[in-house]
């Protein structure tokens, strides 16, 4: 049996046919935290089907992973754990925006912000 799709059309995530799992409710409170499944399909929307997110992303992330071999059989400097991280980081966003919603402004923003942070590391303002 194919699991059900929440979301919206041509961008769903699929979730799994399971039971919805739902958050205990807070400490001191009745209300309970929002469904996970909700969680899910809302974020399907910007995100699109994790599938498609995970495929790209870990496409882009090996291209990553070659590269630094490759820099390393060229006698190059390794890169650095910040640097390492945030194209991971930035590979990523990508599988975002190839996945969902190339217009959530987040996506392009979070990207900026993951190469500033190795920018600053690389003047005198990261130090």
């Amino acid at each position: 049996m194919p699991s059900p799709t929440v979301g919206h059309s041509g961008g769903a995530f699929h979730a799994p046919a399971a039971s919805p799992v739902r958050s205990p409710p807070l400490p001191g409170s009745k209300i309970s935290a929002p469904p996970t499944d909700a969680l899910l399909a809302e974020r399907g929307k910007t995100h699109g089907r994790f599938v498609d997110h995970a495929r790209y992303t870990q496409q882009i992330k090996r291209i990553v992973q070659a590269a630094e071999r490759e820099r390393s059989e060229r006698q190059q400097p390794s890169l650095t754990q910040p640097q390492l991280e945030a194209l991971q980081m930035i590979a990523h966003k990508m599988g975002r925006i190839l996945a969902g919603d190339a217009n959530v402004v987040d996506h392009w923003d979070d990207i900026a912000g993951y190469a500033r942070l190795v920018s600053r590391e690389l003047t005198s303002e990261g130090n």
